[in-house]
């Protein structure tokens, strides 16, 4: 559904995530890119804006007590100790508010879906869902201490980085100065449940194509790019700079900007199943940028000054997305519901229920707060690795482009889960 500070330079996190992306094709997290580029002459950058500068903070310390556990798939084997009360917890009003907006979008999906982690069940979210219909203005940190309780997952330390969506110049018809292809899902694309063949891989699925009798890894991003689907009618539309739409796939969605000024807002629809490779660590390890330069800004900047360099490497990122057209509220997160900026992040849902509010506490304020889980991405992995959302634009590009926190997670859950939990009684 995440920064290139922590997006690529760590292997990046999803979109918006991209749904899907938890094959092994994984997506990065961190560094959701932006067009860096002149609204009138596309194909020509103008200086990018720079990455903000964090205000420090000093986190809340985590529950002594939790610790890591070693192999623990879910939130429920990773152990599981209470918070502190939500009533402690520094959460402005306004802060609340964009929260609750948040998570009235999720609760249709909370109320329903099977929660991975083990920890709650749909029952659990009815009444807190039903309260968050009428909550009254003035009152909305008042609502989220009344129904809910805080919950350490594992030794509660936290990483987080940021994602935005990015807009870049494109066109719906191929023209001079759009020579990149978008495409969409190809229809030789096969998704397998390896469930269906043994027990021992339920729950993995892995894509390809059927060549003969074989069924094969699909192309991978050389094989697209060097023409794999030309000739198919699956360009959706074309882009202005093969760069920037390198980044756009990162992210998982975004807004192309149409010559006659018009904007075509695209997302994920599929993934070629191949692994992600985060280039931004690719370049650090090599030498080819350095620490202070690792930025999304700063890699773009590489990439563009070594064209034929910076394509080999974008290449060893054998993992490619596929797109669709959206026309109704967006971006969408994992849950297929629009994601908010400064309220949205993505999780891993093995460890953090997709809908939960969460509560950050980091060593830089900009991505403290309370925020609702509603995203994953392929980089967002294991206990309390969130990627926050920022939403579209120069801001949001300027924050999530360097977003790398520490600090303290606390999720959000329904009143009396924890002693469900110390009970024995927890969902499996």
């Amino acid at each position: 559904m995440a920064a290139v500070a922590a997006l690529l330079l760590a292997g990046c996190s999803n979109a918006i995530v991209p749904r899907g992306a938890d094959s092994a094709a994984s997506r990065p997290a961190p560094e959701r890119p932006i067009a860096d580029r002149s609204a009138s002459t596309p194909g020509t950058p103008t200086r990018p804006m720079p990455v903000r500068q964090p205000t420090a903070s000093v986190p809340l310390p985590p529950i002594t007590g939790g610790g890591p556990v070693d192999g623990a798939t879910t939130a429920l084997a990773a152990g599981v100790v209470a918070g502190p009360p939500v009533a402690d917890l520094p959460i402005t009003e306004d802060v609340a508010a964009r929260a609750l907006a948040a998570f009235r979008i999720s609760c249709p999906s909370v109320t329903r879906k099977a929660d991975p982690t083990g920890l709650t069940r749909p029952a659990d979210w009815q009444a807190s869902c039903e309260a968050a219909r009428s909550v009254s203005a003035g009152g909305v940190r008042a609502f989220f201490v009344r129904w809910f309780e805080t919950a350490q997952v594992g030794d509660g330390k936290a990483f987080a980085t940021g994602y935005y969506e990015p807009e870049i110049h494109g066109s719906r018809t191929r023209r001079s100065g759009y020579e990149t292809p978008i495409y969409g899902v190809p229809g030789d694309l096969v998704e397998a449940d390896l469930g269906l063949f043994s027990t021992d891989l339920k729950g993995k699925r892995v894509r390809g194509r059927v060549d003969g009798a074989a069924f094969v890894p699909y192309y991978d991003r050389t094989a697209i790019e060097e023409g794999a689907l030309a000739g198919r009618g699956l360009e959706i539309a074309w882009a202005a700079d093969p760069v920037e739409m390198f980044f756009l796939q990162v992210q998982g969605s975004g807004r192309l900007r149409l010559p006659d000024g018009g904007v075509m807002r695209i997302g994920y629809a599929g993934q070629n199943g191949r692994d992600y490779t985060g280039i931004g660590k690719l370049m650090r390890d090599r030498g080819l940028v350095q620490p202070g330069q690792a930025s999304m800004q700063g890699l773009m900047a590489w990439l563009r000054a070594n064209p034929d360099q910076g394509r080999a490497i974008m290449r060893e990122n054998k993992s490619f997305v596929f797109f669709r057209e959206l026309t109704g509220p967006g971006p969408l997160g994992a849950l297929g519901l629009p994601v908010t900026g400064q309220a949205s992040v993505a999780a891993d849902v093995r460890f953090v229920p997709l809908g939960a509010p969460v509560f950050l506490s980091m060593d830089r304020t900009d991505a403290s707060g309370l925020w609702v889980a509603q995203d994953t991405g392929g980089a967002i992995k294991g206990t309390n690795r969130f990627d926050t959302f920022w939403g579209a634009g120069d801001e949001a590009r300027a924050i999530a482009g360097g977003m790398s926190a520490r600090g303290t997670a606390f999720l959000l859950l329904p009143i009396g889960t924890v002693a469900r939990i110390a009970g024995g009684r927890a969902t499996p």
